[in-house]
């Protein structure tokens, strides 16, 4: 994917559209925390839009639109990039790889990029690097969960993996299911063992009086399964965890130093960033020093 790097201005709030957001999750606690942040900081960072149609979308910086929409800000600060519908998409991907895209999220994508772009499944499969089988499964996902069910999701009433094993069920049963999920507040553990049993059912009739009975009935009090027990992690399991987070963390800020420099950013943003940079550099060196003493070398790099 190839963008041209665009100067940072001020546009009218009004005139950016967030049709990719049907492709992400937004979070009520994170929309919150950002509104605090920009109340207390302003905005840090510029928004990342691009033009599609005559029209200027959001490619990276959803909760930021969103949270100066609900303070009441008339324009807010971005930088236009030049790309295609298909690269805007595999950038969300990108820009979220270090937490990752639920199975939903993927479904959704991996939907626009083969209903609104018109690609076939492979083409889709070499685009994200997966196999034809992964887009195929994560396809069906999408197409095969009832839009209620993903509305759910989308308000915070039942998990993404939660939404995933309901996907299994007959999609006439999916809603009902959903509710009983919201209502009685399952886990993904419990939404599973409810989807095994329903599918045991094969009578639809039956089907949906047990769906009744969980909806309606009295808690049974008891635990659905017996809880898997958790592996105990070796020290050597955890430092191997860190040294990989710690890869992704900074392959992540590297990439976006490179694509986005302090300039493009407000003199507040980068002001504080450059300290915050100035900050890592002994931390960093620290964390040399000792990887050099523990593996046996003489210097620090």
């Amino acid at each position: 994917m190839h963008e041209a790097p665009g100067d940072t201005q001020l546009i009218e709030v009004d005139a950016l559209g967030e049709r990719l957001s049907a492709l992400r999750l937004c979070d009520r606690a994170a929309l919150t925390t950002m509104a605090r942040s920009l109340e207390e900081h302003g905005q840090l960072s510029a928004l990342v839009v691009y033009a599609q149609a005559g029209q200027l979308e959001i490619n990276d910086g959803f909760k930021r639109l969103r949270a100066a929409r609900a303070l009441g800000w008339s324009t807010v600060s971005a930088r236009v990039v030049s790309v295609s519908s298909v690269d805007a998409k595999l950038r969300l991907r990108e820009l979220h790889g270090g937490r990752g895209l639920t199975e939903l999220e993927e479904g959704w994508l991996v939907r626009s990029l083969y209903r609104e772009d018109h690609l076939a499944q492979p083409a889709i499969a070499r685009l994200l690097g997966r196999h034809k089988s992964w887009v195929w499964r994560r396809l069906m996902l999408a197409l095969s969960l009832e839009t209620s069910v993903q509305s759910d999701v989308r308000l915070g009433l039942i998990a993404p993996r939660a939404a995933v094993e309901l996907s299994r069920l007959p999609r006439g049963n999916q809603q009902a299911a959903s509710l009983v999920v919201a209502r009685r507040g399952l886990t993904v553990r419990q939404t599973e063992l409810l989807v095994a049993e329903l599918m045991r059912e094969k009578d639809p009739a039956l089907r949906d009086a047990l769906i009744a009975r969980r909806l309606d009935g009295p808690s049974s009090g008891n635990t659905p399964g017996p809880r898997p027990l958790r592996a105990v992690r070796l020290e050597s399991d955890w430092m191997s965890a860190d040294v990989l987070r710690v890869h992704e963390i900074a392959a992540r800020l590297e990439a976006r130093l490179l694509a986005t420099p302090l300039e493009a950013l407000t003199p507040a943003a980068a002001e504080l960033l450059r300290d915050a940079l100035d900050r890592l550099r002994p931390v960093l060196r620290a964390l040399d020093g000792v990887i050099c003493a523990v593996t046996g070398q003489t210097e620090a790099a």
